[in-house]
């Protein structure tokens, strides 16, 4: 009888610890909610004012100064955004799933953060008849994170392609831009935060959560992501996943 007691008074702590984590996950959802939602209005009119102060020629110095600080006010509140839904990798709903609709999806959310500027998303015809097993949210998060930075390293009407590779142990979904590229050194920067222990170096010039969160996420289905660029050429972003997680092609 006292084993039995024992035993449900443990399970009932069990079950008010995940509780209790679950309102503090909930509430941290909130005020990166709220955060984001502060930071995108300010990072929106100062890319307004630059906008207007020069309509009709290239910006000043200053004019450049203020544009990059509202790209960085509003890069920020995406990445904030994208950590207040994150999904728990421990909490992943795998299924068989075709890339088309992720694909779709991805392209759809990071184009409607675009606007009014649009980018041209050139899509392998056979990506969209890959399928394969998967937490299909999971991995709209993982790719919406790959394709927002490449529109942010590239410019209105630039072409980011979209293709995959099918190697003996992996499946690699590959997103290719038109932009800046980094140089090596900030490319290292950028990546630190995908590295386990990796750190960011000084300010936050190399915070980046959108790519901490797609690597979580991708690392969640046993994948990585790893990132090539080349000053004035592009960037190249890979989401692998295991060979396994290739089911068949529609």
């Amino acid at each position: 009888m006292a084993i039995g007691i024992t035993s449900h008074n443990m399970l009932e702590r069990a079950r008010q610890r995940v509780a209790a984590a679950e309102r503090l996950a909930a509430a941290r959802g909130r005020c990166l909610s709220l955060a984001a939602q502060e930071l995108r209005g300010p990072g929106l009119a100062l890319m307004a004012q630059a906008a207007s102060a020069s309509p009709s020629h290239r910006l000043t110095e200053s004019e450049a100064q203020v544009e990059a600080v509202a790209q960085q006010l509003l890069r920020l509140a995406d990445d904030l955004a994208d950590f207040a839904t994150e999904p728990s990798p421990r909490a992943l709903h795998e299924a068989p799933a075709l890339l088309g609709p992720i694909v779709d999806a991805a392209i759809a959310n990071v184009s409607a953060q675009l606007r009014p500027g649009r980018r041209h998303w050139k899509i392998e015809p056979d990506l969209g008849g890959l399928r394969v097993r998967a937490d299909s949210r999971a991995l709209e998060g993982a790719l919406s994170a790959l394709l927002r930075r490449a529109a942010r390293h590239s410019r209105d009407g630039d072409v980011v392609a979209l293709r995959y590779v099918v190697g003996t142990e992996t499946l690699a979904i590959v997103v290719e831009d038109e932009g800046d590229g980094l140089p090596a050194q900030d490319l290292v920067v950028e990546t630190a935060g995908l590295m386990p222990g990796g750190q960011a170096g000084g300010g936050t010039r190399g915070l980046d959560l959108g790519l901490s969160l797609a690597r979580s996420l991708a690392a969640a289905h046993g994948g990585d992501i790893r990132l090539e660029s080349a000053p004035g050429i592009g960037a190249r972003a890979w989401l692998t996943l295991p060979r396994s997680r290739l089911l068949e092609v529609a």
